[in-house]
């Protein structure tokens, strides 16, 4: 029995203690008895999958929303796999439709339901920061917006383009980018910056305090999108500059205004009355949907993002975006004066225009474009959704090929009857005999899953025998596979690649199969990058350009690199073998201690008993036993 909390405290009792009969067969008798009983009211639904919510909806109709997932038929492909898997639903009463649209937000919020549209990025978003309390201010990314007499512009969607924008800053005027306290006493020498005209020198006092203030201005005057005003202003400085015959200076400014004016030359200027505007747009396809969101400041577009929405191909574009712009303006986001949506139901629009109001603390208009300059501006924003959607779709196209794709084509080429996830591949490095290590990469589905990946010490010989230590290796491996321990198994692979010929290849095989496993296994040789399969005397030689021989590659030289790297690591660690650790009853910790309060060995050879004994952790016979070995005798340095 489940209680329902309404918005106005009301508590309805699910299921009725008479019963009713079941509406629908193939439902189950929980969702038929709800079905029966819900009321014509404003409010949310959680559609519920064994307990857990897959899904959070808002209806100014419960009994009409609720009732139309059970009833129709004619759903799109993502409604009608939510309702195969729905065993149970929710609801929970507002008295209007403005606050079921809050709740929604905040179940969405709290729970994130599978089939809900979720931004990934739900985090602070950048802002840029003016530190204007410092007397040679500079310009910063920052995370949060503080109350601390800093001016901060954004937020931007990304660091990208912070970073971006701080670039083309650095460029345009010459701020200082150091994190020196200023004013410091006495002059520095000048950097780099200042040699190459991107800092006015403020720390060795190549500028005045209020030469540098001026450029600071400028900045705050073109971040607000003031860019004609801050041209005009430098026009006036290279002018001045050229009557005061100061040519050179004259000729940077001249450069610093062509940079602004090129850098505006590729932003469109759509409207001249300084337009605060947020411009959202929708792509879809038969699978996903592409949602774009274009930022128009002081009547130029200062940028753009793109937002995949998986499963949304099908669904009512109107629908799609309601729920994008609520998800969109969630969190440190603030909404412009005016955002353009085109499409937007008309008898849902006023309640998210006033939601977007709440969000802004200020006056938002929300515009629904018919024709004009703001017809165009959406039209422009779909441009970009569109292209958006086709790089995402041809990016994710390459990437199958290069995964999933080239599994399957290598599935076939090796003579496989079905398509490997799992595939290990192995490695043996040394050298000469020493350190002797091996690798085992992991790739899942064609792409390496480096959690999986596990490295080897070979312990049942020394010397250089590859073959002997692929046998060690697999032998080991394979028996974690049936380890008496549930926990401690390893997932058997569906295939194996040996860095080898057709020698190693049996080594490795024969190693498996006295471990008890049967795996497809194959080896590849370097010299023509030919495929040896067990028994089959010739090899196999697959296209240089297919997607199969690249992933095959892309495993060995994995496997190699792993292998390698653990190898150089153990050969480093040998090599840096400390002559402290020849000292009898000095152990790890006290070479730690000593090096740490000497600084180096040279200073602990010089030391006297009483300074070794003031050391952590040693004794009088500890430091006896160092002493002595840095003060041999003759017998014992002629050993």
């Amino acid at each position: 029995m489940a209680f329902l909390e309404g918005g106005l405290g009301e508590t309805i009792l699910w299921p009725p203690k008479n019963g009713f009969p079941q509406l629908f067969p193939e439902m189950n008798d929980t969702i038929a008895q709800k079905l029966r009983l819900l009321p014509d009211s404003p409010g949310c639904y959680q559609m519920k999958e064994n307990g857990k919510i897959i899904y959070v909806g808002k209806a100014v109709n419960l009994k009409n929303r609720v009732r139309s997932y059970f009833h129709g038929r004619d759903h799109t492909p993502k409604v009608a796999a939510m309702v195969s898997h729905i065993t149970d639903f929710d609801i929970i009463l507002c008295r209007t439709n403005l606050e079921a649209l809050i709740l929604e937000c905040n179940l969405i919020k709290l729970h994130k339901p599978y089939y809900n549209i979720l931004l990934k990025d739900d985090k602070h978003y950048p802002y840029i920061r003016l530190n204007l309390n410092e007397a040679y201010p500079r310009v910063t990314l920052a995370r949060r917006q503080q109350a601390d007499g800093a001016r901060y512009f954004g937020p931007y969607i990304g660091a990208t383009a912070v970073r971006e924008t701080l670039e083309n800053l650095k460029k345009l005027f010459p701020l200082r980018t150091c994190n020196h306290a200023l004013p410091e006493h006495g002059p520095k020498r000048p950097c780099m910056n200042y040699e190459i005209g991107r800092c006015l020198g403020p720390c060795c006092g190549k500028c005045s305090q209020g030469e540098y203030r001026a450029v600071v201005q400028r900045v705050l005057k073109f971040l607000g999108g003031q860019y004609q005003e801050v041209t005009a202003e430098i026009e006036r400085d290279m002018k001045a500059a050229a009557a005061a015959l100061q040519f050179e200076k004259a000729a940077r400014l001249r450069d610093q205004i062509r940079d602004i004016e090129g850098l505006m030359q590729r932003q469109q200027a759509i409207q001249t009355s300084g337009a605060e505007q947020d411009v959202f747009a929708l792509a879809q396809d038969d699978l996903d949907a592409m949602a774009q969101v274009l930022y128009v400041r002081n009547g130029h577009i200062l940028g753009g993002d793109s937002f995949a929405l998986p499963r949304e191909g099908k669904e009512e574009p109107g629908e799609v975006l309601f729920d994008f712009i609520v998800q969109f303006y969630e969190g440190d986001r603030k909404p412009a004066r005016e955002v353009l949506c085109p499409g937007l139901p008309q008898e849902i629009s006023g309640d998210l225009e006033e939601w977007l109001r709440r969000q802004k603390g200020g006056a938002c208009t929300l515009t629904i474009p018919q024709r004009g300059d703001k017809r165009a501006l959406t039209l422009l924003a779909e441009k970009n959704a569109r292209d958006a959607l086709e790089k995402r779709n041809a990016k994710k196209q390459v990437q199958y090929e290069r995964t999933v794709g080239a599994v399957e084509e290598l599935s076939k080429a090796i003579g496989m009857n079905s398509v490997p996830r799992r595939i290990e591949g192995y490695d043996i490095s040394n050298t000469q005999g020493a350190q002797n290590v091996a690798s085992m990469v992991v790739f899942i589905d064609g792409a390496p899953a480096p959690k999986e990946y596990r490295r080897y010490r070979i312990k049942s010989f020394e010397g250089a025998n590859d073959f002997a230590s692929m046998n060690e290796v697999l032998g080991r491996r394979f028996r974690r596979s049936f380890a008496e321990n549930e926990k401690d198994r390893w997932p058997l692979p569906d295939l194996v690649l040996i860095d080898g010929g057709p020698e190693q290849l049996a080594f490795a095989r024969q190693a498996m199969l006295e471990a008890g496993a049967d795996v497809p296994m194959f080896g590849l040789a370097k010299r023509m990058e030919e495929i040896f399969l067990p028994g089959r005397e010739e090899p196999i030689l697959i296209d240089h350009h297919s997607s199969a021989l690249h992933l095959i590659q892309r495993i060995r030289d994995e496997a190699h690199r792993f292998a390698i790297t653990y190898h150089r690591d153990l050969r480093g660690k040998a090599s840096v073998h400390s002559t402290l650790e020849d000292i009898p009853g000095i152990g790890p910790a006290r070479r730690t201690a000593l090096l740490q309060y000497f600084k180096s060995v040279k200073a602990i050879k010089e030391a006297d008993l009483e300074e070794l004994q003031k050391v952590s952790g040693m004794n009088e016979k500890a430091a006896k036993a160092v002493y002595d070995w840095a003060h041999p005798t003759e017998e014992q340095a002629g050993e």
